[in-house]
């Protein structure tokens, strides 16, 4: 059978990734294939763990090294592979660090392919949208650098099931920052969210490229997604408008804050048109939810329908009640013919949306970086 699109991808050679990113091989020689990370003999202390799938480190997988790392302040330094497992960071993992060895996220990959509708093997029901990630992250202080996480559960093999939500990865910790990471999946990719509906989680997304086509972006995290590349599929199971929608915030009311997305950009390999910008999702544990989005200093790609680029997830919650502002964008999907449906921040507006704003006094950017 050829090579789907997804597990070209996967191996790092698919179109529509992120450019000048090339694939990097594991190593072949018998060593650790941990470039300047260095081998345990050079460690700075003993809170590195190194993973490999071939068996040149601590541990084979990436949830034994986690289930290992008890406590605070751990590094895992994951060697170049294809680590196909489902992965989970309790909240009791505080301030840990992911390293893709290679410094490429194409080199290093975490993937599984449970969906919303997968069956549990226990019998006791289906995964439901949370429980598909192939990561999970509930820490606090989490930051993840040259890492590829994906969920390649598609929808074409599937037929016959309807929870077709398939999550790469779940954030819920506050202090999450993710840089120069991936994110590939189709439905519900990146679920940027929190621990519960009281509490705030601020997450930094940098230098990240992020795919997928319904919903992609989600969730009622405090997130800043920074010099990021959003990248809408193509699809076959639909013969019209719309394939999609890149983010569906779900910001409780009670959060001034939701999701701010900044000298980024939104491309598509879909027909010009087919994709919205964003509906609101407001779900049923929290109908008081007031979804926010704001879409700054950014190009969008003639994938967006620039007409009207949102939309409604249910007619009881319009998107014009909710909170979704732009400002300053460029490219053909950011035209306005329909002052209307594109609601656009002022200047002295726009200066309350930044990421030192949204971030507060955490800073995990480069401060030189303007």
């Amino acid at each position: 059978m050829p090579l789907s699109r997804r597990h070209l991808l996967l191996a790092g050679a698919g179109a529509g990734a992120a450019p000048g990113l090339a694939a990097v091989p594991a190593a072949a020689t018998g060593r650790r294939p941990f470039g300047r990370y260095g081998s345990p003999a050079a460690r700075p202390d003993d809170r590195f763990l190194y993973v490999d799938p071939h068996g040149r480190g601590d541990f084979t997988t990436v949830q034994a090294a986690v289930t290992a790392a008890s406590g605070s302040g751990w590094t895992l330094v994951l060697a170049p592979g294809t680590y196909r497992e489902t992965v989970a960071v309790s909240s009791a993992r505080t301030d840990m660090t992911w390293i893709g060895a290679a410094e490429d996220p194409r080199a290093t990959v975490v993937v599984y392919d449970n969906a919303a509708g997968t069956q549990k093997p226990d019998g006791s029901g289906t995964y439901g949208t949370s429980g598909s990630a192939t990561t999970t992250v509930s820490a606090d202080g989490f930051t993840a650098r040259w890492i590829t996480f994906a969920n390649d559960w598609l929808r074409a093999d599937h037929p016959g099931v309807s929870g077709t939500q398939a999550v790469a990865v779940k954030v819920q910790g506050d202090r999450s920052a993710f840089t120069h990471c991936r994110f590939l999946g189709h439905q519900d990719t990146l679920y940027a969210d929190t621990r519960s509906l009281t509490t705030f989680a601020r997450q930094y997304y940098a230098h990240c490229y992020i795919e997928g086509d319904v919903d992609f972006v989600f969730g009622r995290a405090t997130a800043v997604y920074e010099h990021c590349h959003f990248r809408t599929l193509t699809r076959t199971d639909l013969t019209g408008a719309p394939y999609g929608f890149v983010f569906a915030p779900s910001t409780a009311g009670a959060n001034p804050l939701g999701y701010l997305v900044t000298r980024s950009r939104v491309t598509s390999e879909a027909p010009d048109g087919f994709y919205k910008l964003a509906r609101p999702w407001v779900p049923s544990s929290d109908p008081t939810a007031l979804p926010m989005l704001t879409v700054r200093d950014s190009r969008l790609g003639p994938g967006i329908d620039a007409v009207a680029p949102y939309t409604n997830m249910s007619a009881a919650y319009p998107w014009q009640s909710m909170r979704f502002r732009e400002y300053a964008n460029s490219g053909p999907g950011a035209v306005i013919p329909v002052p209307e449906n594109r609601p656009q921040l002022t200047p002295e507006e726009a200066a309350a949306h930044t990421r030192r704003r949204y971030l507060g006094d955490w800073r995990p950017y480069d401060p030189d970086d303007h």
